[in-house]
Order: structure tokens, then C-alpha cells, then sequence
């Protein structure tokens, strides 16, 4: 939960509780509720386009409003709070018309072109329109003006859909703390975007992809790539291998009807083998690699800065999350040396595919066609990026969206509900529970601990069922301290030092924990991040509409995915073994710096 959220959810516990009626229905609500909150309680729904859960009502849209006895107007119900004995209604005729005239106004402006958009059947304007039974327009005027930023790698903005809602504002400034949208300009002319008319690639933008991910309308959304993959599957030349990223099976599902947090692995990978991919491999392979990687050089740190006495940035933070790393190019340039170098589970996948893996088929790296199926529309960014081509070509060739891959699967045909269940290819395949719960806030944390406490002590990590219980949750910024005791005689040196650790999720908080540690105010020794709220989980490229209840349900998903696996910690992973043995030597080696490891640089908005 965002830290707002955190706050209010505890102010509502000690409030004084005030009586209302909505609908004639007589309840008690804590003081300070909004309208929508007391609604929402008493089971009744308002519709609203503008509202983004634990932040700030705007009341940009209008389409909440309800009659309240004794206030002369409509209010909003998003943004005005309860009383003692306010009487509200929420569907009286006067409130149906004012909202039937809203979304009337805002369909006549919007050139939605609703046949051939990509939100066609899940757009929540059209469905509001649909449920408020407009069946023409009676506004007719000028629609806004069409105009396409295909700048990024990973974003598409279409302004003649956007309908001003404001969304994308609430959850690029405040949650993610970037910036790169605003409201500029007034009434009919109101533009959203970058300042100037700018194009998203000139200025200050991570492409978390979360503005795509809550927009109601389709005028944000990633960069598609489904007929670059049709067209790798059709080539006969091609050997078209996927990887799936953890928080994938966790909600696939629910673009078939299946409830959040629904696990669908099995299904998922006989989708994919249907489509016609050649193999099918798994991410949390990679992510036990990658703790393999990134826990060897955080004991390499703590060993230069302890025994040696060498400059060893501290905290070390993790970089699996693109968007995280582009805001640290972006505005953190001064703390690039305190990421880890290890490059993300996805560009390590790719890199040993095209070498390892290629090399145990007979073929060069260009002969194999690398997809990934992620939740996150930074990663299109992130396998653009010019240095992931350790193996002499583009590593990841193209990356699919989990919206995008449901997609392919009903154009396919596939009746998804029916498939049987399957299992992933070898050798890449076989993954850890540590490898599943990367997809979470807290995941990465507690996976490297697993590993590195037991490579320092011998011992399991003395957790329950190996969860550091202060992860795990969505609070926006969490601590643990391991206190390590007992080392193997070549860790003596940390004997007795209390390991420090954090994690943030949600670039604001992530913001917030950095000026802490700069200030002198937190001292850790290794710091998750997340650049999306409840980690991959909650992903620009996620189905919609991600609000805490589906965050929960995806989380204790891929909780349970790990609780169930015979192996729970990457480094007795018998394929990342293999790996070792057969190609790559040592974490650190030579052979790992060159296909698993990266550097980053300073960016500066164009």
C-alpha cells in the first residue's frame, strides 16, 4: 500500500464515526470518508473515470457526482466527504442525466476511433456509455486534434483519445515522482503530456508504463510487437524461443475470466507451445541466475569495504527493474555506482540463450529468435538498449506484453480455458520458488537472502518458511535486519554485523528512501527497488485495472507457486549448476562479466 494509504487506512481506525444514509440506507462510516469510500462500503457503485485509488481526489471528470439533501448542486462524490447526517442519493434521475450528459460530452470530442483501437471491449469509457444506455450523441462539434508520439521504444500516446481524465498525471507525478506529464492549456484545448508539446523521448520519462496502465481510454499504450513475433514465428528460419516473466502466470489468467491472482503456468505454456514457439522457457530460470550474480557481488562489496578497506559503494541496489534504472540515469547520477551491475533476469535469459543454449542446438545467435512475455513496458526500452548485445546481436529480440500476448491467443483461435496443463522446456525451464517470487515487492530481497546466508553461514535463512515476514506486504517503503552470527571461518570478518536491508516500490517512495540515505537518516547495506507498485505484479503491461485488491491476489499467487516448489533457493537450482559447470565457470567470472553484467550512464532530457 502506498504510504497515503497507510495513513489513512490508520487514521480511520481511531476516528469518530458519523451517521449517513445513501440511498435511504442507514450506516456508520468513520469521519473523514470520502462519498465514493462510503458508497463503495455499502455496496453500491459510482462510476468515475478520473479517481486513482490512495491518491489525492482531482474530480477532473465529473461523472461522480450524486444529490446530497440540502446542498444545492451535485457534488463529486470522489472528492467531497461525509458529515453527520448527510442524506445521499446516487442514482436519482437528476444524478443519471448530469452523468449522461458528461460522457456525452466528453464521446463528441473524442476521436476514439472505438472499431480499430486496442481498448475496443475494454475501454471504460465505452463501457460507461454502454451502461448509461447513450445510444447517439446529442452534443456535435469540433473533436480534438489526433496527434501520435511514437518517440519511445516502449510508449505510444494518441492525444485525440484522451479525454483530460487526469489519471496518467496523478500516477506519474505522485506515485512515480517523474514528472514527464502535465495538464497544459484550458477547456477544449487542455493537452496532456509533456511540457511544450514535447515528444516523450526528449523529455524525463522512465516508461514504467504505469500512465498505459491506467488510462481509461487507449490514449496511452505500449509499443506493439505482436507482428514482429507473428512474423519470427512464420519465418522458417527462425528458431523462436520465449521466456515468461513470473508475474505473468499470475495474470494471464485474468484476461480469460479467471479471478486475479489466478496461477495459469501450465495453461499458459501450452498457449505458448500452440502458437508455434520452438521452445519455451522460463524467466525465473533467470532470476535464480541473476541471484547467483547479483549475491556473489554484494558479498564482493561487503568483502572490499570490510577486509580490504577498498571503496565499495553501499548500499548496493538491485537493477532488475528498467523503469528504476532510467530514473537513476535520469535524476540519481551520482549513486550509478551503487546499482548492481547485474543486468535484469530478461537481458541474462537472452544473452545465455543466444550463446549457451544456441551453442547446444548448432546454431549462431542470429539464428534464434528471442521473445519475452513481461509486465512491464520499460523492458521494450530496456532490450533496445544498445549494450544488451553480448552475444553479437540483440539479445531479446522482441518483448510481448502480458495484454499483448492475450491478444495473440484470441486471434490464435486457442480456447485457453481448456488447455491442458504443461511444462516448461529444458534446459531453462526449471526455476526455484526464489525465482518465482522476483515478481513481487520484497521478492528479490528475500530470494538473495536465502542464498547469501546460506553461502556465508551453512544455514538456512532463520525466517518463517523462509519469508522475512517485514517484506513481505505493500507498504511502500520496508526494513529487515539479519543479524549474522556463527559465519563459515572465510565470512568471519562479518561476524556480528547486522545485515541491513530495505525495499521500495513505486519510484515516489523509492525517492523518498534514497533522500533518507543521503541525508544520514537510513543506513542499509542492500536496497530493492521496484519501479511499479507491488513490484512486476502491478506492471505497466499488466491486465487493467490494477487497484491493492489485485495487487494482494497476484502477490499471494506467486507466494504460493514458491511455497509448492521442492526448491526455494536459486543457488541448488540443478540447472543453474549445469550452467556454471558447463559454460560460464563463476558467478563473477569472466565469462559472466561479459554476458550477464552491464554498466549504465547519465542521461539528460533532450
Amino acid at each position: 500500500m502506498h504510504s497515503s494509504a497507510v495513513s489513512e487506512a490508520t487514521s480511520q481506525k481511531s476516528a469518530t464515526m458519523v451517521r449517513i444514509a445513501i440511498n435511504d440506507h442507514e450506516m456508520e462510516v468513520p469521519e473523514g470518508t470520502t462519498i465514493l469510500c462510503a458508497a463503495k462500503k455499502a455496496g453500491i457503485r459510482i462510476p468515475t473515470l478520473c479517481f486513482v485509488e490512495s491518491l489525492k481526489p482531482v474530480g477532473a471528470c465529473r461523472v461522480c457526482v450524486v444529490e446530497v439533501e440540502g446542498v444545492r448542486n451535485l457534488v463529486a462524490s470522489c472528492a467531497t466527504r461525509v458529515w453527520e447526517g448527510m442524506r445521499i442519493y446516487t442514482n436519482t434521475s437528476r444524478v443519471r442525466r448530469a452523468r449522461t450528459a458528461v460522457v456525452e460530452l466528453l464521446l463528441s470530442e473524442h476521436n476514439g476511433e472505438c472499431q480499430t483501437c486496442d481498448r475496443n471491449g475494454n475501454c471504460e469509457l465505452q463501457s460507461l456509455a454502454a451502461e448509461l444506455g447513450i445510444r447517439e450523441i446529442s452534443y456535435r462539434g469540433e473533436r480534438a486534434r489526433k496527434r501520435l508520439d511514437v518517440s519511445t521504444p516502449a510508449l505510444v500516446r494518441d492525444s485525440g483519445k484522451c479525454i483530460k481524465c487526469r489519471r496518467c498525471v496523478s500516477v506519474c507525478n505522485e506515485i512515480q515522482n517523474v514528472g514527464a506529464l502535465f495538464p497544459q492549456f484550458r477547456g477544449f484545448h487542455t493537452v496532456i503530456g509533456p511540457a511544450l508539446g514535447r515528444d516523450l523521448a526528449t523529455v524525463a520519462c522512465v516508461q514504467c508504463g504505469q500512465c498505459a496502465a491506467i488510462c481509461p481510454v487507449g490514449a496511452i499504450s505500449e509499443r506493439d510487437h505482436v507482428e514482429m513475433v507473428w512474423a519470427a514465428l512464420d519465418n522458417p528460419d527462425n528458431f523462436v524461443i520465449v521466456q515468461t516473466a513470473p508475474a505473468i502466470r499470475a495474470a494471464l489468467g485474468e484476461c480469460f475470466g479467471y479471478p486475479p491472482g489466478t496461477l495459469v503456468t501450465g495453461k499458459m505454456v501450452a498457449a505458448l507451445r500452440r502458437l508455434g514457439f520452438d521452445a519455451v522457457f522460463d524467466t525465473n530460470f533467470a532470476a535464480d541466475l541473476t541471484i547467483m550474480e547479483e549475491g556473489t557481488e554484494f558479498l564482493t562489496r561487503l568483502r572490499k569495504k570490510f577486509v580490504e578497506g577498498a571503496d565499495a559503494p553501499l548500499p548496493m541496489f538491485t537493477s532488475c527493474s528498467p523503469g528504476w534504472i532510467q530514473y537513476m540515469e535520469f535524476f540519481h547520477h551520482e549513486l550509478l555506482g551503487n546499482l548492481s551491475t547485474c543486468k535484469s533476469p530478461q537481458q541474462m535469459f537472452g544473452a545465455v540463450a543466444k550463446t549457451y543454449y544456441a551453442n547446444k542446438l548448432g546454431k549462431r545467435p542470429d539464428d534464434i529468435f528471442v521473445v519475452s512475455v513481461m509486465p512491464c513496458t520499460a523492458k521494450k526500452f530496456e532490450a533496445a538498449r544498445p549494450e544488451m548485445t553480448a552475444s553479437g546481436t540483440r539479445d531479446v529480440d522482441a518483448v510481448l506484453t502480458t495484454r499483448e500476448l492475450a491478444r495473440m491467443i484470441r486471434v490464435a483461435g486457442i480456447d485457453f480455458a481448456s488447455l491442458p496443463d504443461e511444462q516448461m522446456d529444458a534446459p531453462m525451464g526449471l526455476s526455484s520458488g526464489a525465482g518465482d517470487i522476483f515478481g513481487h515487492t520484497g521478492g528479490v530481497m528475500e530470494a538473495a537472502l536465502r542464498t547469501v546466508y546460506e553461502l556465508i553461514t551453512g544455514r538456512e535463512l532463520p525466517t518463517p518458511d523462509l519469508h522475512v515476514p517485514n517484506l513481505t506486504g505493500l507498504e511502500g517503503i520496508k526494513e529487515a535486519e539479519i543479524p549474522l552470527t556463527q559465519l563459515k571461518p572465510e565470512w568471519s570478518f562479518l561476524e556480528g554485523i547486522t545485515l541491513r536491508v530495505a525495499v521500495a516500490h513505486g519510484l515516489a517512495n523509492a525517492e523518498r528512501l534514497i533522500r533518507a540515505i543521503e541525508k544520514g537518516e537510513r543506513e542499509y547495506h542492500f536496497v530493492e527497488v521496484m519501479a511499479c507498485p507491488g513490484g512486476c505484479i502491478g506492471g505497466g503491461g499488466q491486465p487493467r485495472y490494477t487497484d491493492h485488491r489485485v495487487r494482494l491476489a497476484r502477490i499471494a499467487a506467486l507466494k504460493k507457486e514458491d511455497e509448492h516448489k521442492a526448491i526455494r533457493k536459486s543457488h541448488l537450482n540443478p540447472q543453474i549448476q549445469q550452467l556454471y559447470a558447463e559454460f560460464l565457470g563463476q558467478p563473477l567470472g569472466e565469462m559472466s562479466h561479459r554476458l550477464l553484467h552491464t554498466h549504465y550512464f547519465t542521461r539528460e532530457a533532450n
